[in-house]
């Protein structure tokens, strides 16, 4: 019974270590695993070299329907969903293959260069859960993207075959464009 006890532990603390690698925020790491806060703390602090940074989660579904954001949840869920389906693979361990396999697809070598971050990722997991988000199919190319449950899709056009016009239009990027003649 001891060693039972002792293996579960090993298993909840690799997972904390591996979601703390992954940019979990510490109200992830207290939702999804029995251990102390304590301990949490000092494992994060052991991964990081600082403390976890305090605030609310996300928890409005708006940031998620965005352009760009909607892109990378809508990749993230479908690889979710997938592998909810076909292999047999549930709850958080779901949640970090599914965000292991999202990086992969977007080119990401550290989650902190991601556009969807663990803790997003988890969030929006919880919002399908809770029916506050679903998919919608875009009429045009037939993908499947993450929508507001209540909203009328009949006719959706996602992100990508209705580009808005000030997409990918940030700050740093229009100053790239900026001639250098101008600029000195």
């Amino acid at each position: 019974m001891a060693s039972k006890s002792v293996l579960n532990e090993a298993s909840e603390i690799q997972l904390a270590i591996d979601l703390v690698n992954l940019g979990a925020r510490l109200q992830l790491l207290e939702s999804e695993t029995s251990l102390s806060r304590e301990r949490l703390l000092k494992i994060y602090k052991e991964l990081k070299g600082v403390s976890p940074p305090k605030g609310m989660l996300p928890f409005s579904t708006d940031w998620f329907t965005t352009w760009q954001p909607n892109i990378h949840s809508s990749l993230f869920m479908n690889i979710y969903k997938y592998l909810n389906e076909h292999a047999e693979v549930s709850g958080i361990e779901a949640v970090v293959k599914s965000y292991r396999l999202y990086l992969e697809q977007v080119g990401c070598v550290s989650p902190d260069e991601a556009v969807l971050s663990l803790t997003r990722a988890w969030t929006l997991v919880r919002f399908f859960e809770g029916k506050m988000l679903t998919f919608a199919k875009c009429s045009e190319c037939g993908g499947h993207f993450v929508a507001h449950s209540l909203d009328l899709n009949n006719h959706y056009k996602c992100g990508l075959c209705h580009v808005p016009s000030r997409a990918g239009k940030t700050k740093k990027t229009r100053e790239a464009d900026i001639p250098l003649a101008m600029v000195a």
